[in-house]
C-alpha cells in the first residue's frame, strides 16, 4: 500500500488575476480592478480544497511581489505550497480581464518569461506524486519547454505509481507558436491520461488541422470559436487511450464519453450568468472530487455542473469557488443529483 499524503496534486500555471470591478464597462473605460489568484491548475487546487480534498499545487513563481501574493493566498486556502519553487530571472504571471455580460470577457495574459513555464523534471521529482491519489495536468503547460517535458514526466511517474491522471485540455491559443502544435502535444500525452476534461472548442483544438478554423473575437482568448466535427474528434481522441473524455458544455451541462461508445449526459443547472471565467475549473474541481469519493460518472458530472453554475454567478475564479456544504445545498434546492 502507498502512503498517501494528498488527494490531489495539480500542476501548471498560476497568476495574479486582475478583474474589472466596472461591470459592463468597455475596456478603455475601466477605472478599477480587483486582485485575485488564478490559473487553471491553481483554481482546481483551491476548488478541490474547498470541497474537502487535501491538495497541493506544483507551479513556480518569480522573485517578485506577485509571487508572494500567489503563495500567501494559497496558504490561506489551505493548499500545500512547499513544492512551489521560485525561479530566478523569471516573472510571476498576470491576467487582466474585462467583464461585459452576458458574453464579452476580453482577457490579456502577461506570460512573457513566465516562471511556471520553467518547471522542470527536477521539480517533479521533488514533489511526492506517488503519495497522492490523483494528479491533474494542464494542456497549457505543453506549449513550451521545460514545462512540456516536466508534464510528460509527471504523467509517467503517476502512471508508474498507480496514481489517477486527469488532464485539463486548457487551450490558450496565444501561448502556441502554431495552434496545431497544441493538438500534437495533447495527442501524444493522452496515452498516459485516465480522464481528459475540456470544452467542445478544446476538443476541436486538439484535432485542429487548419489554422483558419480558429477564430478569436473581442480578445476572448479563453473562449475561441473552433470549427470542427466534434463527434468525430471525440472518437479520434478516445482512440489515443484515455479512459474517459469529459466535455463541458456550459448551460447544457456536460457529457462523459467512454471508449466503449457509451455517453453519459449530465444536465446543467440554469442560472443567470455574470462571468464565465473560472467556471470550467470549478467544474473540474467538482468532478474530480466526485470521482475521488467513488461516485459514478453521472453524479460526478452533476457535481461539476453545480460548481460551475455557482461560479458563473460571481466575478472571479479561485477566490469564488464554492465550499462543499454550499454546493450540496445548491443541488438539493434544485431537485438533487
Amino acid at each position: 500500500m502507498r502512503a498517501l499524503e494528498f488527494d490531489l496534486i495539480t500542476m501548471g500555471r498560476s497568476s495574479i488575476d486582475l478583474y474589472s470591478t466596472d461591470i459592463g464597462a468597455a475596456f478603455p473605460d475601466i477605472t478599477a480592478f480587483g486582485a485575485y489568484i488564478g490559473g487553471s491548475p491553481l483554481n482546481i487546487a483551491v476548488g478541490a480544497r474547498r470541497l474537502g480534498l487535501k491538495t497541493a499545487l506544483l507551479t513556480a513563481v518569480g522573485p517578485d511581489k506577485v509571487g508572494e501574493f500567489i503563495l500567501e493566498r494559497l496558504r490561506r486556502e489551505g493548499v500545500e505550497t512547499r513544492f512551489i519553487p521560485q525561479k530566478p530571472g523569471t516573472r510571476s504571471s498576470a491576467v487582466v480581464l474585462g467583464i461585459q455580460p452576458p458574453d464579452r470577457f476580453p482577457i490579456t495574459f502577461y506570460r512573457e518569461n513566465a516562471a511556471d513555464i520553467q518547471l522542470g523534471i527536477d521539480d517533479v521529482l521533488a514533489t511526492p506524486i506517488a503519495a497522492s491519489r490523483a494528479v491533474q495536468l494542464s494542456g497549457a503547460a505543453l506549449a513550451k519547454e521545460p514545462s512540456r517535458s516536466a508534464t510528460f514526466f509527471a504523467a509517467e511517474e503517476a502512471k508508474a505509481a498507480g496514481v489517477t491522471v486527469f488532464l485539463d485540455l486548457d487551450f490558450r491559443a496565444d501561448q502556441w507558436h502554431d495552434p496545431r502544435a497544441y493538438g500534437v502535444q495533447v495527442r501524444a500525452l493522452l496515452p498516459l491520461v485516465d480522464v481528459a476534461i475540456g470544452t467542445e472548442e478544446e476538443v476541436n483544438a486538439a484535432m485542429l488541422r487548419r489554422p483558419e478554423d480558429l477564430i478569436i473575437r473581442d480578445s476572448q482568448i479563453t473562449a475561441p470559436e473552433i470549427r470542427g466535427n466534434l463527434e468525430a474528434n471525440l472518437h479520434a481522441l478516445l482512440t489515443k487511450g484515455p479512459g474517459a473524455l469529459v466535455v463541458k458544455r456550459g448551460a447544457r451541462g456536460s457529457e462523459v464519453w467512454l471508449p466503449d461508445g457509451n455517453v453519459i449526459q449530465a444536465p446543467g443547472f440554469p442560472v443567470e450568468v455574470l462571468s464565465v471565467l473560472g467556471a470550467g475549473d470549478a467544474f473540474a474541481a467538482g468532478f474530480i472530487y466526485g470521482r475521488l469519493q467513488g461516485w459514478d460518472w453521472y453524479r460526478s458530472a452533476r457535481m461539476g455542473n453545480a460548481c460551475g453554475a455557482i461560479v458563473v454567478t460571481r466575478i472571479g475564479c479561485a477566490d469564488f469557488t464554492p465550499y462543499l456544504e454550499e454546493v450540496l445545498e445548491f443541488i438539493e434546492a434544485r431537485g438533487g443529483f
